[in-house]
């Protein structure tokens, strides 16, 4: 896998320090096909995962994106990514790696189009389009050297530091799976394609698993006798459901959302499983074939060795510094207020925290920090509530630790 996650986290890094989400939050203000579409082909080639989705989908309907475009993008963008088409391509063959972005092109505009249809609620929240330009005209451009340390930082340290636990427990899941479960393990779904797919179902959906991470596994399963169909199912609704990402849409954008989000996500899983099943001749999807063409490993054993010394260092790097190793850089002793926030689990949910927060206009700054799940706050007039309501409508949940103001209080109440 390394070669390639390596050169999809590249093109990861360059897709979001040239294209950027202001762009694309400004294509996506219509209720029809047109931003609907839009919304999907943007998130197809973007590597976030359902957690980093999520708080990004909102963002991007605060800005100005309309319900089912919003929808639209949640469902393609966690499928899959650059780097897991690329994964995908090395560990299970060409077909999967094409099949993957087109389900879900169509499940994507499926899901955003049926949101259409059954809210009406065509209600733009905060920002508008003009505010956003406004926001784009108050900043200074960067230049390509900028734009070029950007995708690198990007690509190499916050992506990795968001994926690392979830593609190493990936892996870790497949290596345990290899090993321990026996190849008839499935047999009592064999030749029962809606049961393989029911039993992928429910693996998947409470599962939380990232559209790269899924891979290994996937490559198991099948190996183990699971139907191509059945694999599709884990591969779609794997990366793009978990209990978390249910829970959160339902609050943020309305149980008809949520339906249409879970509908889009299993028809279009057992739909498709159904497709390739019967569609594409026996042995298309065989694994087996695929693996053994990489024998060529002897030829550029090199190239793979180093590849994966690289990636399990930046992988090392980038988990140990992000969770165990504060990244604040505001000073603590001036602060107004910190707050403990629960569902923080990558470098895009701090930054929409913060950018959530730094939107209202008595916040001056705001940080938030993965490796004590704390976000640092510093302004005038601060009301907890407010800030609470912020965080929640972020995706997230706050637990107020202590109020600098009100720890001041107390100390002279104790002196009087």
């Amino acid at each position: 896998m390394a070669p390639y996650l390596l050169l999809g986290f590249l093109f990861a890094g360059i897709l979001h320090a040239f294209i950027g989400d202001k762009y694309i939050s400004k294509q996506l203000g219509g209720a029809n096909f047109i931003s609907v579409l839009k919304s999907t082909i943007f998130g197809i080639p973007l590597p976030l995962c359902s957690c980093g989705v999520i708080p990004t989908g909102i963002g991007l309907h605060r800005s100005g994106a309309s319900k089912g475009a919003t929808t639209s993008f949640m469902i393609s963008t966690p499928q899959t990514g650059v780097d897991s088409v690329l994964v995908t391509w090395s560990m299970l063959g060409l077909p999967f790696a094409i099949l993957r972005p087109i389900v879900a092109l169509i499940t994507g505009v499926f899901g955003g189009l049926l949101t259409n249809l059954i809210d009406k609620d065509k209600s733009i929240a905060i920002k508008n389009i003009k505010e956003l330009d406004i926001e784009e005209e108050s900043k200074s451009p960067m230049s390509v050297t900028e734009k070029v340390k950007s995708s690198l930082k990007y690509g190499f340290y916050t992506l990795p530091a968001d994926l690392a636990k979830w593609l190493i427990i990936g892996l870790l899941l497949a290596a345990l799976v290899a090993v321990f479960v026996p190849k008839d393990f499935f047999e009592f779904v064999s030749n029962k394609p809606i049961l393989e797919m029911l039993l992928m179902l429910l693996i998947s959906l409470p599962l939380y698993v990232c559209a790269t991470g899924s891979v290994p596994l996937a490559a198991v399963f099948l190996l183990n006798g699971i139907s191509p169909g059945a694999v599709l199912v884990f591969l779609m609704a794997g990366p793009a459901t978990n209990i978390a990402t249910v829970t959160v849409i339902g609050n943020s954008l309305g149980r008809r959302n949520l339906f249409a989000y879970l509908f889009s996500i299993i028809f279009g899983a057992i739909g498709f499983g159904f497709l390739i099943n019967f569609a594409f001749p026996d042995g298309f999807f065989i694994v087996d074939n695929h693996l053994s063409a990489h024998n060529h490993l002897e030829e550029l054993g090199w190239t793979y060795h180093i590849s994966a010394i690289a990636l399990l260092g930046i992988l090392i790097f980038a988990f140990v510094k992000t969770k165990f190793i504060s990244s604040v850089s505001i000073n603590q002793k001036n602060i107004d207020m910190k707050v403990k926030v629960k569902g923080m689990s990558c470098k895009h949910c701090t930054a929409n925290i913060e950018k959530a927060l730094l939107n209202e206009p008595n916040i001056k700054k705001a940080e938030a920090d993965l490796a004590t799940d704390t976000v640092y706050i510093k302004g005038d007039n601060l009301d907890n509530a407010r800030i609470e309501e912020v965080i929640k409508d972020a995706g997230y949940t706050a637990e107020f630790w202590c109020n600098i103001f009100v720890i001041f209080a107390l100390n002279k109440l104790i002196e009087q």
